[in-house]
């Protein structure tokens, strides 16, 4: 089976399911022709997106099909043993039957040492290694030097459920999407991976009856109305849908960027200082675009990791698509 899995990954054209949407076949190979003693497959299941649970949903109900996807791997890659590295809850949940389902292979079950930074892929090699679970400099890439240097494959639950797919001829081009907020049926649904945020609302039946904008692909994703949602969703595959009448634009602004400072490290300045200041004009109730778009500017530019890199995108939607129209009207 692992002689051509890598084959069949390509030609699935599966993408990985963790936000980054990069190819599983490519990252699969690279790892595979690596010169090294010895590597390491992780699958995360670190999932800290509160807008999003869809591990959650594939742990309990797909556990054995996960660990098959890991062992497939384990197969592919030559020296190579594996971590699940879950959440604390998740851990605790799910470890009786993950210990079942790994019984007898080279993997450990690993606790996540921190919120939602510590599911960043680097920072989760810190995490594993004892380390205070910081994003590492890119490059080098974790297929080519990650756990202790050594050439890491890190898939998350929902890929590795698809391998598994994939290695019995199941793969129907599907991917789960979680939707909350004022959806009407919120929950985990198992779609096609290419239809659009509309037709994923209309499928489920959430199109809302009311004035409405929505938060796609996750809680620092984009912020879209209703005439732009003829668009494939982006990212982890999350929408929450927000009613227009009753949501004030600077509370969600602040909520953004309270779970934004809350969940960054620290570790670089532009970061540390401008999620600050951000949180700082937006305590005063008044949106002073000008310096926002300058320290939006900063953290996109600058920022070490992707956290400080997105936070400016919800944010600025917020501000031109919804704060705009509050005080127009």
């Amino acid at each position: 089976m692992g002689k051509d899995i890598i084959e069949k990954l390509k030609e699935s054209n599966l993408k990985g399911r963790g936000g980054a949407g990069f190819p599983t076949g490519l990252k699969w190979e690279i790892v595979k022709k690596e010169k090294a003693s010895k590597k390491y497959i992780i699958c995360n299941a670190s999932e800290g997106d509160p807008t999003v649970s869809k591990d959650k949903y594939i742990l309990g109900k797909y556990p054995e099909e996960v660990v098959e996807g890991i062992k497939i791997a384990l197969q592919t890659i030559d020296n190579s043993s594996a971590f699940i590295y879950l959440r604390k809850d998740y851990l605790k949940k799910f470890r009786k039957k993950l210990e079942q389902s790994t019984k007898g292979l080279p993997i450990i079950l690993f606790k996540k040492p921190g919120g939602y930074l510590a599911g960043e892929e680097t920072a989760l090699l810190e995490g594993i290694e004892g380390k205070r679970p910081e994003p590492r400099l890119k490059p080098p890439f974790p297929s080519q030097k990650g756990l202790w240097g050594y050439p890491t494959l890190i898939n998350n639950v929902e890929t590795f459920y698809s391998v598994a797919q994939i290695a019995k001829g199941k793969y129907r081009k599907t991917r789960f999407y979680y939707l909350s907020g004022e959806a009407r049926s919120p929950g985990v649904f198992e779609l096609d991976e290419n239809l659009s945020i509309k037709n994923i609302l209309e499928k489920t039946e959430n199109w809302p009856d009311f004035n409405f904008f929505v938060l796609a692909g996750g809680i620092l994703g984009n912020i879209l109305l209703p005439e732009e949602l003829n668009q494939p969703l982006q990212g982890i595959g999350s929408i929450v849908v927000y009613n227009f009448q009753k949501t004030d634009a600077i509370s969600l602004m602040r909520q953004l960027i309270n779970f934004a400072l809350k969940e960054n490290c620290d570790r670089c300045t532009p970061c540390r200082e401008g999620l600050y200041r951000i949180s700082e004009i937006l305590e005063k109730k008044k949106i002073n675009e000008e310096i926002f778009n300058d320290i939006f500017f900063v953290l996109k530019e600058t920022s070490l990791c992707p956290l400080g890199k997105i936070v400016p995108y919800p944010l600025i939607g917020l501000i031109s698509k919804i704060y705009a129209k509050e005080n127009k009207d």
